[in-house]
Order: C-alpha cells, then sequence, then structure tokens
C-alpha cells in the first residue's frame, strides 16, 4: 500500500488548504485513514480521522470547526479541507492508512500501518 500526501503550501492566516492522500493497494474501504502533523521541534499529533465507511470523523480539538475530513473510495482518496488556517497549523502534514476490520475512527498513530510522505504547510503573513 502506498500513500501520497499533496496540496500543501504557503498561505495567510485565515486561508484555505485542501490536502490529498491518494492510495494505492490494497482494497481502500478496508482502510480507515488519519492525517497527523509534526511542527519543528514538537511530536507529531494527531488531526483528523475518518472511518471505513466515511460516516464517522475523529478531529483534534484545536482543528474542529475548521477541518473537514472526507473520503471519495471510488478515487480512493481522502481530503482534509482546512478553513481559517493559523500561524500555528504550520507542519508536515503525514497521512495514515490503517487495515482494520473496525468501522470506528483512531487517533493512536500506532494504529496505523501505512504512512505518506507528508506534505508541508506553511501559515504565515
Amino acid at each position: 500500500v502506498q500513500l501520497q500526501a499533496s496540496g500543501g503550501g504557503l498561505v495567510q492566516p485565515g486561508e484555505s488548504l485542501t490536502l490529498s492522500c491518494a492510495v494505492s493497494g490494497g482494497t481502500f474501504a478496508s482502510y480507515r485513514v488519519g492525517w497527523f502533523r509534526q511542527a519543528p521541534g514538537k511530536e507529531r499529533e494527531f488531526v483528523a480521522a475518518i472511518s471505513r465507511s466515511g460516516k464517522d470523523q475523529l478531529y483534534e480539538d484545536s482543528v474542529k470547526g475548521r477541518f473537514t475530513i472526507s473520503r471519495d473510495n471510488a478515487k480512493t482518496t481522502v481530503y482534509l479541507q482546512m478553513n481559517r488556517l493559523k500561524p500555528e497549523d504550520t507542519a508536515i502534514y503525514y497521512c495514515a492508512a490503517d487495515l482494520s476490520i473496525f468501522m470506528t475512527t483512531t487517533n493512536r498513530d500506532y494504529d496505523y500501518d501505512y504512512w505518506g510522505q507528508g506534505t508541508q504547510v506553511t501559515v504565515s503573513s
């Protein structure tokens, strides 16, 4: 299974970006997918996750109401729509996939089996 994250860039505070995570190999509907981020000098942290069906989403508190995770099973792609971006959102964003029998979400990085290479998001004026 391979994950390719894209869509990062440099934006000003208050602007929006949409990240994409293209998943290839395996059966996409068998994977729950999450986004994590790591800022310079900080540990990696959970951002958002989506269940296998897409019915359930989970968000880290600081992004609730601003970020939306979604998936298109036909395109085997997961999206992270990020609105009202703040400087503290600056980080490398990683997507990850968990081959799971569970229909729920998870925010635990050790649950995820496969990781993408990351895409840089910089929020600065």
